[in-house]
């Protein structure tokens, strides 16, 4: 069933193609315009790309990444006010997405709540002032300072730029003595596929190294109210670049954990002033309780969405397009099953060969399997999630099955390089 758009109704600021097409089946003809930075446009072909969707109107060029002016944008591209939703595509599209919203009088975020979670240290300022549970923080400006921190720390320390995602410059540091050498990763990052090359301002943010089990927290909220959550538990490279490797959802923790992790990130929902659409949180259960890690506002990557949509047999997608439209679907409360995808991490070098994809295909289980890499390819240490090489996608009738199924047929993928 398609959505009730016409032309141009839906403005998507930051191209997530990958998102699109698999929404292809739901969005008219024409109904689609992407705002994108011209240097993105020409650097990833998107007109081309674009213009093979035919769901996609036209690709609108416009500086957003780093501070959009909404009444230049609607001035200069009037036909945008015929919008009836607006949707942030990517991390870097958070903000102005919100921005452009707000001026078309559309739900959304809101733009207070997209300036502290496009700002990982204004999101600490707020978790700390609303009583979660954060890990020891500070800004830094130097190495020396970063130095500083770790030695206060016990001698190890998390560095992270402060406007970055998909792990892009996340760096955990096990000794004072390598902050220099390290920090140059985090204060500035390399340029990934999705950031404008004029450059984007960041910070560095030093952190406490946490211990406990990683999960995420997916809300889905419709003018401040919670009215879908869904814990995910997560699997991250062991080492100095903690690059998320897996996810299953539902969580396979108990009821009162999940519940704990819901109850806080709503907390932080609410202390945000965050208004509608989704909400991706991330956090770590310490012996203490959980602590946060990160926070989007936005829909997950990481082929979260895929999860839930499988586990809880909905358009979860949909779903949430719905609600920036107004509207109000009903959501399942509870899983039917379960859902994970385990990521491929080829060895760095040359790719020589790729084995094991159509037997990894026949594991029961299995619903998709994705491979990004080729003979010749060059193939870089794993630094952030958009040096994996693929994924594996599964099903199972709980977390322990799906999460079996993915990891066995990753692991029966042999990606070699030389």
């Amino acid at each position: 069933m398609q959505l009730d758009l016409g032309r141009d109704e839906m403005v998507m600021v930051g191209a997530a193609l990958d998102l699109l097409r698999g929404l292809g089946e739901l969005l008219p003809t024409g109904s689609v315009v992407v705002v994108e930075e011209p240097d993105l446009i020409r650097r990833r072909d998107l007109d081309r790309h674009c213009a093979a969707l035919p769901f996609v109107s036209r690709v609108v060029a416009a500086e957003y990444q780093t501070d959009l002016d909404p009444a230049a944008l609607l001035a200069r591209e009037p036909g945008l006010t015929a919008a009836r939703l607006v949707v942030p595509g990517q991390e870097y599209g958070v903000l102005a997405a919100a921005r452009l919203a707000d001026a078309l009088g559309l739900p959304g975020a809101g733009v207070k709540a997209a300036e502290i979670f496009t700002d990982k240290h204004r999101m600490r300022l707020l978790a700390a002032a609303a009583g979660l549970t954060n890990p020891a923080f500070a800004l830094v400006g130097t190495a020396a300072e970063a130095t500083a921190f770790a030695h206060r720390q016990g001698g190890r320390c998390v560095l992270k730029p402060t406007r970055r995602a998909g792990s892009l410059g996340v760096q955990i540091v096990p000794d004072p003595a390598l902050v220099a050498a390290a920090w140059a990763a985090s204060a500035d990052p390399e340029t990934s596929p999705d950031t404008t090359g004029r450059g984007l301002p960041t910070a560095v943010l030093a952190e406490q190294v946490l211990i406990g089990t990683e999960h995420s927290v997916e809300l889905l909220v419709a003018d401040g109210e919670v009215r879908f959550g869904n814990v995910t538990d997560k699997r991250v490279l062991a080492g100095g670049r903690p690059v998320e490797t897996g996810h299953t959802v539902p969580s396979a923790l108990p009821e009162d954990a999940r519940r704990e992790l819901l109850d806080v990130a709503a907390r932080l929902a609410g202390a945000a002033g965050f208004r509608t659409g989704v909400l991706h949180s991330e956090w770590i259960r310490t012996a203490d309780g959980p602590a946060l890690v990160e926070c989007a506002a936005r829909l997950p990557g990481d082929l979260i969405t895929a999860l839930i949509s499988v586990a809880y047999e909905c358009g979860f997608v949909a779903a949430y397009l719905r609600t920036l439209r107004g509207e109000r679907p009903d959501l399942p409360a509870r899983p039917s099953g379960a859902a994970a995808v385990e990521f491929l991490l080829a060895p760095p070098g040359t790719v020589t060969a790729v084995d094991g994809v159509r037997a990894a295909r026949r594991v029961p289980g299995v619903l998709d399997v994705g491979v990004s890499v080729a003979v010749g390819d060059q193939v870089a240490e794993v630094t952030s999630s958009v040096r994996r090489s693929g994924q594996v996608l599964a099903w199972g009738t709980d977390p322990a099955e799906a999460t079996g199924a993915a990891t066995r047929a990753a692991g029966g993928i042999r990606i070699t390089t030389g």
